[in-house]
């Protein structure tokens, strides 16, 4: 019997962030974004950063030191009650943009504290 090799899943979605910052991405990730904080490795805790998850879905933050954020580089997040999420966004002081150029879905788009860009997406019923 042979193993067949591929791609299963995504794994976790890296994204930058400038040192000092975890304090004001924690705010953001676990308040406005509602996800919770995991435990680094200890050998990768000494790098700083931080990582969140909400089941499935985790999104490591990494201490870059010349960080700048990417223009159009970002992580599509799927969700459910995309407008009760939007306005959570919101009542947190985060801006969403939406945006309908994407067919049989609704999106918006958000920046975290440090300026990475998110993509929030639910497909029509």
């Amino acid at each position: 019997m042979t193993t067949r090799a591929g791609l299963v899943a995504v794994d976790h979605v890296q994204l930058a962030a400038p040192p000092g910052s975890e304090d004001a991405l924690r705010a953001f990730y676990t308040g406005a974004l509602g996800m919770t904080e995991i435990p680094k490795p200890p050998m990768l805790a000494a790098r700083g950063g931080c990582w969140f998850a909400a089941g499935p879905v985790q999104l490591h933050l990494g201490i870059e030191q010349d960080f700048r954020p990417a223009k159009k580089a970002h992580p599509g997040l799927r969700v459910t009650g995309i407008e009760a999420y939007a306005a959570r966004l919101e009542s947190h002081g985060v801006e969403v943009t939406r945006d309908d150029g994407l067919p049989g879905h609704r999106r918006f788009y958000a920046h975290d504290p440090v300026g990475n860009r998110l993509e929030f997406l639910e497909p029509d019923a």
